[in-house]
């Protein structure tokens, strides 16, 4: 009796790990993300995603073996002797699996979208992987069921001519109507749940033949940070060999007035600053002086930022090494020699500096200087908007996830928009505004394919080289393929 009330605890702790471990797998593209937060607590890069799927993947193993051999030794009547070090261990797998879950919920709950996300390209063919799995069951099933039937007719059959033992085989035939019900109405519940599926998958790459919106164009997050450092000349070059659409980046302005390329508030992770001056590694990048920052090497610490990333020839490894961090204008110079549009978050500088409060109207002043083509600057900043459209009306205006009413009266007609939105009824609302919709950051091939799908106009990515090799959505159903599955079940 102890050992079948341990089944439960295998049970959950079997549900509970697969469920962490989808979760994870299809929030692959948030990975940099989250080993960017650890850094920031840590001070030290590593891919602990990666370790966190290790650790995730050989949990879920562990159950599910668990799970089988618990099965199997039911299926023959035998209990479930598991010895106490196995015990031990799932109670540990469940406070594991609950912990990371918790954590999931409570400060990372648009990991969640992103699975929702997923399901919405994978849900068909989920569905009918599911169908072929039950047809394959149906003939063991039924014929278990049969031979169960079987069994009681010849047990009754023997009742009727025995009545020493009739209240024995009574409760034998009892058993055996229980397990015919146990088998056959959790399949037939499974079934019915497959046959009402269908209403409720709701699937862009479901779609009719030729109607496939153009495919999506590539803003180089950074440049091309798998292919060079990131923010550095060399990342943007990279983009543009791989036909960027766009580049994208992240500006601070120095202390002595300088708009430079960084995205972090400090320099640790991407520059030598602890080797050169190690007491200021903390120090908010717009505090030094653009004479120092220009000296900083901002290539040797990109040795694999990316759990996915090639490795370099020894070409581009010695040409990394040796960037510097670039100024604004060396990325404008890049964009109007390769007709390339730039957008970029521009950071704001710290109290103590003497920019404080007009900096958005300097970056504005040196962009002008720099005689680069106005349209082809997107303008995030939403921050003293009023003046940039007076003096550089020729900027392209970008919002964000605004209500269409405000982006309507502020005259935007460009959004950036987190790609976790598309979520919510697929941003139909701006698209039907005739809004252009910009969505980062875009890694994965299913998540772009998602996009293409979905009719989104550009993507920021990191992964440009993969992505622009897609000449068609990953996943993609035409309707009819799909009518011909579902339209028997609806």
């Amino acid at each position: 009796m102890c050992e079948r009330l341990f089944y439960p605890f295998v049970i959950i702790s079997f549900f509970l790990s697969v469920i962490l471990l989808f979760v994870w797998i299809e929030t692959s593209n948030e990975y940099f993300g989250f080993d960017w937060v650890v850094f920031l607590g840590t001070g030290y890069w590593f891919f602990w995603s990666i370790v966190l799927l290790s650790l995730f993947g050989i949990l879920a193993a562990y159950s599910s073996l668990l799970v089988v051999l618990a099965f199997l030794l039911v299926w023959e009547g035998y209990e479930l002797y598991l010895h106490w070090c196995h015990k031990i261990v799932i109670l540990i797998v469940i406070m594991i699996c609950s912990f990371f879950l918790w954590i999931l919920c409570k400060f990372w709950r648009d990991r969640w979208l992103t699975a929702g996300l997923s399901l919405q390209v994978f849900a068909p063919y989920i569905h009918l992987s599911s169908i072929t799995v039950m047809v394959i069951l149906s003939w063991p099933v039924a014929f278990y069921l049969i031979h169960l039937e079987e069994e009681a007719r010849v047990r009754r059959y023997k009742m009727a001519h025995n009545d020493r033992e009739r209240t024995k085989r009574c409760n034998i035939i009892t058993k055996l109507r229980a397990l015919q019900v146990a088998i056959g109405l959790p399949f037939f519940f499974i079934l019915l749940c497959l046959y009402v599926v269908p209403l409720g998958i709701h699937s862009p790459c479901i779609q009719e033949e030729g109607k496939l919106g153009p495919k999506p164009d590539f803003f180089g997050h950074r440049g091309a940070p798998m292919l060079g450092p990131e923010n550095t000349m060399m990342a943007f070059e990279k983009a543009v060999e791989q036909g960027a659409y766009g580049l994208e980046s992240d500006v601070h302005l120095s202390y002595d007035l300088v708009p430079f390329l960084m995205h972090d508030s400090d320099l640790r992770r991407t520059t030598n600053i602890r080797e050169v001056m190690p007491n200021a590694s903390f120090t908010h990048s717009s505090l030094f002086t653009w004479s120092f920052l220009s000296t900083l090497n901002a290539g040797k610490w990109f040795f694999k930022p990316f759990y996915k990333m090639k490795r370099l020839s020894k070409a581009d490894r010695e040409k990394a090494e040796n960037q510097t961090i670039p100024r604004l204008t060396d990325l404008l110079e890049l964009a109007q020699k390769e007709q390339k549009f730039v957008i970029f978050d521009l950071n704001g500088p710290t109290r103590k500096h003497p920019l404080r409060n007009t900096y958005v109207r300097h970056v504005v002043s040196v962009i002008l200087a720099s005689k680069i083509e106005q349209h082809l600057i997107f303008w995030l900043s939403s921050f003293d908007r009023q003046y940039v459209r007076n003096a550089a009306p020729g900027f392209q205006q970008v919002g964000r996830l605004f209500s269409i009413e405000r982006l309507t009266k502020e005259n935007i007609s460009i959004i950036n928009v987190d790609y976790k939105r598309l979520f919510y009824s697929g941003l139909r609302d701006y698209k039907a505004a005739n809004i252009t919709i910009n969505l980062y950051i875009v890694n994965e091939p299913w998540l772009y394919s998602l996009a293409w799908c979905s009719r989104i106009h550009s993507v920021t990515t990191d992964n440009i080289q993969i992505l622009r090799q897609i000449n068609h959505p990953y996943f993609f159903m035409v309707s009819w393929l799909s009518r011909l599955f579902f339209s028997s079940l609806v």
